[in-house]
């Protein structure tokens, strides 16, 4: 769970950093996302979540003034900066529920409560991360290749976010590698709109630095990785110095453990003694001499923007007709 909350805090900035300048304006876009998960958890979800595991989900996004609407086949979510109120919708019962933004900084609280109870507990006492400082090595590469997306032309741009421990390298401490890989395209100022809203979203929840992210697995990242606020602030004052609008981008997410994690991890493996032990224990220290360093996908995110429009009504952010609420 340590992990899934940092991973998606990350995975938000890596996103919303290279867009996010602030514009006034209406914006209308169809787009399509796909998160692919690795290990037992991709397992699970291309078990139980159907089509849209498998292929992604196509979504129409609108935001005209202080509201934003993200709505597909199944679901849909308007959210309303004036009114402090999230309104989710199912479209296959034509229902919804309201949330108030009251509501969601109480989860804040709580998540961030529970992280720094639950790495108490992990580190017998004291916050398991308490004492680590991290680095960030951030690098930006122009590949030099275009190609033409939605009507625009594009140029390629792979961006590589490192989190290590300080003083360490990566091999040496362990730690995160995110890799995105994006195709800009000329600054689009309507686009600059949803990233704005975002920003507006996540400072009227007091947890900026991350737009789109869900707030409560914001709240719990920043309880377990102290110093990790300053690192993602870091992160979008460098991605603003990208010049464009991603229409394309592939994020991969990569877990490196440190020589003590996976020697930890192989023990755990291991289990008992006696000769079965240790045989099990010596099969795992040669993986663990051969793997020390080695890289794990965590996750692969795929974000495509299929078209652009500035014709926004005010049916297109408000609840549909006919949709009722649930008590």
């Amino acid at each position: 769970m340590r992990t899934r909350a940092l991973t998606v805090a990350l995975l938000a900035v890596a996103i919303g950093t290279v867009s996010a300048v602030p514009l006034g304006g209406d914006v209308k876009t169809q787009e399509k996302g796909h998160v692919k998960f690795e290990g037992m958890l991709g397992r699970m979800v291309n078990l139980f979540g159907g089509k849209a595991a498998k292929e992604g989900v196509v979504s129409d996004v609108a935001v005209k003034g202080d509201r934003k609407a993200t709505l597909n086949e199944n679901t849909g979510q308007i959210i309303d900066l004036a009114e402090e109120q999230i309104y989710d919708l199912d479209v296959r019962k034509k229902t919804y529920t309201v949330t108030t933004f009251e509501e969601i900084r109480r989860r804040i609280r709580e998540a961030r409560e529970k992280a720094d109870k639950d790495a108490k507990e992990e580190g017998g006492g004291q916050p398991a991360e308490k004492g680590k400082e991290y680095e960030i090595d951030f690098d930006v590469k122009e590949t030099g290749q275009t190609k033409a997306i939605a009507g625009y032309s594009t140029r390629e741009v792979i961006v590589t976010i490192t989190i290590r421990e300080k003083g360490k390298t990566l091999e040496q401490g362990g730690g995160m590698v995110i890799t995105q890989d994006s195709w800009l395209a000329p600054r689009i100022p309507a686009m600059k709109e949803i990233a704005d809203f975002e920003v507006r979203y996540a400072k009227k929840l007091d947890a900026s630095g991350a737009a789109g992210v869900s707030m409560e697995q914001l709240a719990a990242a920043l309880a377990m990785y102290p110093g990790l606020q300053n690192g993602l602030a870091r992160m979008q004052a460098e991605g603003s110095k990208l010049d464009g609008t991603p229409l394309e981008s592939v994020m991969v997410v990569k877990g490196v453990k440190s020589p003590e994690q996976l020697s930890q991890a192989n023990e755990e493996e291991s289990g008992g003694g006696g000769l079965g032990g240790m045989l099990a224990r010596r099969m795992m220290k040669k993986k663990q001499d051969q793997a020390a360093g080695a890289e794990s996908t965590v996750m692969t995110l795929t974000h495509q923007v299929l078209s652009v429009g500035t014709s926004v009504t005010p049916n297109d952010v408000q609840v549909p007709a006919g949709f009722k609420q649930k008590s």
